[in-house]
């Protein structure tokens, strides 16, 4: 489906709507939420303002409800499945989480086979432990220069497909948080023919549904179900998200499985900004994200320009592990410099007031979206060309690898719900492991349940922890104990 090619008036907004006529109604409330238009809690709404407190209401039948819309929600449902070429969208308010959580429990069951890369955010591994589907991993490979994981290569697919023909899914990210992209056609063609779904977490791919020689979305290449991240490129608030599905799929069923996790009651600031964004995207996504994309491209010119940056994009492409970039990603590799990319993101944000989305072990990422301008850019140019003046140092002993292959012992599941022991870091080595040990961002686990312990996992995790990455994850909260299988 082209992305001009819409049935529905894209200029409607039906929850901003009546949320508006709701506004104008006086109605007297002696329901929830208890603040009561923010008459009860005066530092909240003197901090949010009246505009925000005052659409903060409880479902009702004039603003439908998010559980079994069939009003003003299912309007905006209807409306944000044309704009993104769906058959059907569902606003969904716990986040992108929430929307890869209902993919995953739509199409597994416990014991189910899903194919998927290791590389995947936590949320997709926290669906197998609330299922117990198994896990069959794609590793992905790796570039060695730049220390990143990269897409699913079609022969690793196939593979996988070929040896485990009784899975019921492949999940692909795309693209990832560094902007690759797999041959998402290929992928879905090859899933379909084995007779099995193709879901896809689009969390960082909304902009491919609006801009202008992008990427392939999940939607156009045919997949089953996607997550897409409003908030993050999309302009929407924090915590909203859409999850799309292709006419392979049971809406009704769907329906239930986000009803088994998501709130009943769901925020109608979240809604409407899906709403109001949603409306944004579809009449000017178009030009506003050919800025971004100049802009990136610009950024990216620029930070080469300085030296021992590497600020990496299209040239990657290689036709299949990186079938294609995401043009807007602006991700700049620092270990040639001498500093970690934590240590680089940590600089940025204490001496230069930037604050970017993250830094690992050997890169950044300048997040760019629809609210970015070129003058901030040549603040975060110039700050960047100013620490390695100040900071270069010799990068050797530098760890570059971000991407460690697992070794899955048991199910995500049955390795976090079993027997368990607490053992100090440095003692675990060849264990199972039983939680999560991850930096977030970006979220993707250094370890999962299920996985054996190796010297090279905690080498790895002692190394982030001593460059200042957030390590988030186990029971303890400074990670000096790891939770194993007895």
């Amino acid at each position: 489906m082209e992305k001009e090619e819409r049935k529905l008036d894209q200029n409607r907004a039906p929850i901003y709507e009546a949320l508006q006529t709701f506004r104008q109604m006086r109605v007297v409330p002696f329901d929830v939420p208890g603040h009561k238009h923010g008459r009860g809690n005066p530092e909240l709404k003197a901090f949010l303002g009246e505009q925000c407190v005052s659409i903060d209401v409880n479902s009702m039948k004039p603003l439908d409800n998010l559980c079994h819309p069939v009003s003003v929600i299912q309007e905006a449902e209807q409306l944000a499945a044309d704009a993104f070429g769906a058959a059907y969208a569902f606003l969904m308010v716990g986040g992108t989480t929430s929307s890869v959580q209902s993919m995953v429990l739509s199409v597994c069951k416990r014991g189910d086979k899903i194919i998927l890369p290791r590389n995947v955010h936590r949320s997709v591994i926290n669906a197998l432990v609330l299922c117990g589907a198994v896990p069959v991993y794609v590793n992905p490979e790796v570039d060695r220069r730049l220390g990143i994981s990269l897409g699913m290569q079609r022969e690793q697919v196939a593979k996988a497909i070929r040896e485990h023909p009784d899975a019921v899914a492949v999940l692909v990210n795309n693209p990832t948080y560094y902007g690759i992209c797999s041959d998402l056609r290929s992928v879905v063609s090859m899933a379909h023919d084995a007779g099995m779904y193709c879901l896809v977490d689009e969390a960082h791919g909304t902009h491919f549904y609006f801009g202008a020689g992008m990427p392939v979305s999940a939607m156009e290449a045919g997949a089953d179900m996607s997550a897409v991240s409003m908030h993050k490129s999309g302009g929407s608030l924090t915590q909203s998200s859409l999850l799309l599905i292709g006419p392979n799929m049971n809406a009704g069923h769907v329906r239930q499985i986000i009803n088994l996790t998501q709130t009943t009651s769901g925020s109608y600031l979240l809604m409407s900004s899906l709403d109001i964004s949603r409306r944004n995207l579809a009449l000017r996504g178009r030009e506003v994200f050919a800025k971004v994309v100049t802009m990136a491209d610009y950024a990216r010119e620029e930070i080469n320009a300085i030296g021992g940056y590497y600020a990496f994009g299209r040239e990657l492409i290689n036709g299949n592990s990186i079938f294609d970039f995401d043009p807007t990603k602006l991700s700049v590799h620092t270990r040639d410099i001498g500093l970690a990319g934590i240590e680089v993101y940590d600089i940025l944000r204490d001496e230069y007031d930037i604050q970017i989305e993250f830094g690992d072990i050997g890169n950044i990422l300048a997040y760019l979206s629809i609210g970015d301008r070129p003058q901030e850019l040549e603040r975060l140019v110039s700050a960047l060309a100013e620490i390695r003046r100040r900071y270069q140092t010799d990068s050797t002993g530098l760890l570059s690898q971000e991407y460690i292959d697992p070794e899955v012992v048991t199910s995500p599941q049955e390795a976090f719900y079993a027997d368990k022991k607490s053992l100090p870091l440095h003692e675990s080595a060849g264990h199972v492991c039983s939680e999560f040990v991850m930096c977030y961002p970006p979220g993707i686990p250094i370890l999962a349940p299920g996985e054996r312990i190796t010297k090279e996992i905690l080498d790895y995790i002692e190394y982030a922890k001593a460059k200042g990455c957030s390590m988030t994850g186990p029971e303890d909260p400074d990670i000096l104990h790891l939770n194993v299988l007895v």
